[in-house]
Formats: structure tokens, sequence, C-alpha cells
């Protein structure tokens, strides 16, 4: 029986390579056809990431207190400017085991507040992104970390698994996006034939390493996922699945849906983010991320895009299905193994730090290699596909459509 784990310390965060910038040399899990087997190898690696302690009974010999969330001590000397400026770099010499922690006298230490059954959070429009983050600001992000909750829609795809010892754990099975309270989108690759009922959907998450957020990750137990109709696994032609929870989350200012764009929107010369947990680089040297990251992508035109493909492994008669788009090709910059799933994230024009699901992370040849971009599906072509069928399942369509 399926049981969520709503803590860390009880999660070991382990990635499933699947498919992200995807389907690279190592990426594939399933079966391709001759076509798409001359070009890419298969593999069902799994790697472990790391473990996660409970951080607010931490007792370090530097801390003459406790070392608690830098939210629970109300004599908080962490945030010196007003500015809610955090180092997210870890120093060997702090007084606590992580930068979220503060050593706090014992009779400063508040009381850890109870989680609200609902959040008090007023949702007005999709896609709203929070520039600052939430409850802090971040100083040391050299490595594209976002801000926390900077993204609020991007969410985690887990599955439960039982280890030799017994002990039952969830390992992360792809990225995802929010776009309405119960609707995750992900890509059609990452939960075909997959037991939902071992699997569950988490939201607010930032970084996999630590418990200290101000605001809690939530799981809900999947209930649906409905694959597309002309989904191809031989090719990944419509790579796309909608995924509906349980129990609806509680829109707070770090887990929001997005905005799908308008039918047949088109993003050519757009620069994008993509998101996600996945490695900084291709192959075994690559590691995976623990705290959210974003990129820079631009848009690529599909003609272009095709070209670029045609000059890799694919071949000169390679063709573009109508189903994907394309982003990146910029050297050392792209999605990659583990992104799988996860979004493209595209400016809306006129809109203020707000954002359209433009894509999701597919495939790709290799990442980061200069001139190839990374292959996405094209949410836009999906949009009327999307909208019927959460219509069909009574979903307010006020959480993503404008």
């Amino acid at each position: 029986m399926f049981s969520i784990i709503a803590r860390k310390k009880f999660l070991i965060w382990l990635f499933v390579i699947g498919i992200g910038c995807g389907v690279t040399s190592n990426d594939i899990d399933f079966e391709i056809e001759a076509f798409f087997e001359q070009y890419f190898n298969k593999s069902s690696t799994e790697t472990a990431i790391t473990t996660t302690t409970e951080s607010t009974t931490f007792k370090n010999p530097n801390c003459n207190g406790e070392c608690v969330p830098f939210h629970l001590c109300s004599n908080n000397t962490t945030i010196t400017d007003g500015s809610g400026l955090i180092d997210i770099r870890f120093d060997e010499e702090s007084e606590c085991e992580n930068y979220l922690d503060f050593c706090c006298e014992k009779n400063d230490v508040l009381p850890k507040p109870k989680v609200q059954e609902k959040s008090t959070f007023k949702f007005e429009s999709c896609g709203v992104s929070n520039p600052n983050g939430v409850g802090f600001r971040i100083t040391g992000n050299k490595d594209n970390e976002t801000e926390f909750g900077e993204f609020p829609f991007v969410v985690a795809i887990l599955k439960e698994q039982v280890l030799n010892d017994d002990t039952t754990v969830l390992i992360f099975e792809c990225g995802g996006t929010l776009i309405a309270p119960n609707v995750v989108i992900t890509a059609a690759h990452c939960v075909i034939d997959k037991d939902y009922s071992l699997m569950a959907v988490r939201a607010g998450e930032w970084d996999v390493v630590i418990d200290s957020e101000p605001l809690p990750h939530v799981d809900q137990k999947i209930s649906e996922i409905i694959i597309h109709e002309n989904y191809y696994k031989g090719t990944l032609f419509n790579d796309i699945a909608i995924v509906i929870v349980e129990t609806e989350f509680n829109l707070a200012e770090h887990i929001q849906p997005i905005c799908l764009p308008p039918f047949r929107s088109n993003f050519d010369q757009s620069e994008c983010f993509g998101t996600g947990w996945g490695k900084d680089k291709f192959g075994k040297i690559g590691q995976y991320q623990t705290i959210l990251k974003k990129i820079d992508l631009p848009i690529v035109s599909r003609v272009n895009c095709q070209n670029s493909l045609r000059k890799t492994r694919l071949g000169r008669r390679f063709r573009l299905h109508d189903s994907f788009m394309c982003a990146g090709g910029k050297p050392g910059i792209d999605t990659c193994s583990g992104d799988g799933g996860g979004p493209l994230l595209c400016p809306i024009p006129g809109g203020r730090h707000q954002y359209y699901f433009a894509g999701i992370v597919s495939w790709g040849i290799g990442c980061g290699n200069a001139g190839i971009p990374g292959v996405y599906v094209n949410v836009a072509q999906f949009t009327n596909w999307i909208d019927q069928k959460l219509r069909n399942r009574n979903v307010d369509s006020k959480y993503y459509l404008l």
C-alpha cells in the first residue's frame, strides 16, 4: 500500500536516468524501433544523489544553542541588511550544518508552526513567478540556482521503491509542471506503463538536501494518468501526458499553476528558461543538482533545428515531427539527463514575471553540444487536447488559461 512520505529525512532522492535533453546515449529505458536504435544505446542506470537528515534538532559543538531553520529563531541575525539575503555556499566553519539553519539561543527558538489545512494565498493568475524568491533571497548562486519558490509550477514525479533493508523510499522519476491544483503535465515516456498507485507528485520542492525552507514541499498520490492517444514510443511523437492527483494541492506562494499557451502559438526568437534537478553535464562526469536550476534557452525555429539535427547521427533524411519544438544549441548550456518531463518556460509578452508553459523536455543528441538544440514537446500543439480532457473532468480552466 502506498503511503506518502512527507518529510525529507525519510527520502533518498534517486535519479532514474530518463529522457531529458534527454534522450541521450545513456537515457532510453524503453524499446526503440530500429530507426532510432541505430543512434541511441539503452541504459537503466539509477544514481543515488543524497540522503537527508532532520535539521531542526541538529547539534553542533560550535553552537551553544540549537541549529534551527532561520525563520524559527526570534533573534535571527543571519539576515543583517533587511533584504533577506542568505549565502547558499556551505561554509566549513559555519556553526550549523546547512545554510538555512541558524545557531539560536534556546530561549529564542520559536515553536514550529502547525501546517495549515488551507493556505491564505489568493490565486489571481496563472504563470506568475517569484523572481526575488519567497521568504528570503540567496547569494552565491553562481551555477544557475533558482531562488526558493521562483518557479512555483515546477514539480517532481516520484516513485515508491523498497530497498534491500525493506525501507520504503521515493525515487525521482521525472519532472512535471503544475497547471491546476490537481493537474500536472509531463512527458508520456516518463509515466507510460507505470503503476501510478506507487507514484506521487511533489510540489514546492527546491533543495533536495535540506528541510529548512520556510514553506514545506507537499506530496500527493496520483489517481489517473492520461497518455496522448497518438503517443508513439518508438520515436516519441506526441510525448505528453496528463497526471491527475487524488487531492488538490493547496495553492501557495511556492505552489502555483502555469499558463498554457494559446493553441499553435509560435515562440520563435523567444528567450526562455529550462528548469530541473538533472545533470550539469552529459555522461558519467555529470552531477545531479540538489537545488532547482534554471538555464537560458533561445527558441530555435523548426527549419534551423531540423537542419542542425540532420548534421548529427540522425542523418540528412531526418524529419522533425510537428509535435516537437527546439531550444538551445549553446555550448555547455542545456537541459540534460534527469530533466525529462520538466518545463520549458517562455515569458508572456507584456506580462510581469509571468510565463507560458511552452515545452516539455523530451530528447536530444547529448547535452550542451554547440549548434545542436534540445528537442521539446510543443505544448501549444496540445492546448486544446489538454483543455478538452480537463473539462471532461470538471477542472476549471481559470487555472491554466489567461
